[in-house]
């Protein structure tokens, strides 16, 4: 019998940790049907799967199509009401899943919703990809409430709130799959990084709402795919932010915005080049050429109806490295 929530795991070469968290996943998903999606994996994740898991269903992509064009992939042959995207490296506890679907359920206007996440090896600390959920400033830079750029909190309780948030992180990420297919899913060209605040985005646009709930935890481990100090990792994120806000912003922000970030993207990029190589400093200048490269079809997918009061601080960027956090 088909349960109302999918649990949906993207799988790239990441037999390792299926191997270590795929356990605890089936153990405290007993309300929930589970699947993998492969995105045409070389390592030996579908034997494994197989093998190990004979309750958990195997969708294989015909081609690596990245995080988010993979589970739009995937998710076509998913049909329950609401959707958990879940990184493969994510620890889950117990009643992970129930704080977020009384939330789904009770309020209708609730789109997507993530629980508390945790680093996976610091665990009394925020993780960096979501911690208390994510918001963004005026100037289109995401961060989160127990993390802020680099900077994470240790968790003392402060966020075991349940609150509206602007997006919810992509590694537990739980949707109504009615608005995710609304939306059309994500922006496949994204590939990775950035793309559930891009869904979140539009969502908030067309008048629904992102919520979080600190009454459930996850631990993550991170960097899982592309470590942290990758230099795809900095062309990714620069280049879907850009096209984020060409999407998402109103037209009168929007282009003194873009000119500004452009300014504040080189000083970034030498920052970069300075303390992680060339490699990335080069990737900064290919984020923007790839963002340009891609304008005629990113206006396409411009929405009708843009919110002003998108963000929540301003100006974070220069009152976070002058000090004034």
């Amino acid at each position: 019998m088909q349960k109302k929530l999918a649990v949906a795991i993207l799988n790239w070469n990441g037999r390792n940790w299926l191997e270590k968290f795929l356990p605890g996943v089936v153990q405290f998903s007993q309300n929930a049907d589970i699947f993998v999606i492969d995105n045409l994996s070389t390592d030996d994740s579908i034997e494994f799967l197989q093998k190990n898991f004979p309750t958990v269903s195997i969708i294989r992509n015909d081609k690596n199509y990245g995080f988010a064009g993979g589970y739009n992939e995937g998710l076509k042959a998913i049909p329950n009401e609401y959707y958990c995207l879940l990184n493969s490296d994510v620890e889950v506890t117990e009643n992970w899943i129930e704080p977020a679907l009384e939330l789904l359920e009770k309020d209708l206007s609730i789109s997507a919703v993530q629980p508390k996440i945790l680093s996976y090896h610091n665990r009394n600390y925020f993780e960096f990809a979501g911690a208390a959920g994510g918001l963004i400033d005026n100037l289109g830079y995401p961060y989160c409430r127990g993390r802020v750029f680099d900077d994470l909190e240790e968790d003392k309780g402060q966020y075991n709130d349940e609150t509206e948030i602007f997006w919810a992180s992509g590694c537990c990420f739980f949707i109504r799959s009615k608005d995710f297919w609304e939306q059309n899913g994500f922006d496949a060209r994204f590939f990775a990084h950035q793309e559930e605040i891009d869904l979140c985005w539009r969502l908030i646009n067309s008048g629904k709402k992102i919520y979080y709930t600190g009454k459930a935890s996850v631990y993550h481990v991170g960097g899982g795919t592309l470590n942290k100090q990758s230099a795809t990792k900095t062309f990714l994120n620069i280049r879907n932010n850009l096209s984020m806000m060409l999407k998402n912003l109103p037209f009168p922000q929007l282009i003194w915005l873009i000119f500004f970030r452009l300014c504040l993207d080189g000083i970034a990029g030498i920052y970069f080049g300075f303390k992680h190589g060339f490699p990335h400093l080069w990737a900064v200048v290919r984020a923007h050429f790839g963002f340009y490269g891609q304008l005629p079809g990113t206006w396409k997918l411009r929405q009708k109806h843009q919110k002003n009061d998108f963000y929540q601080s301003k100006w974070l960027i220069f009152r976070h490295f002058l000090g004034g956090r």
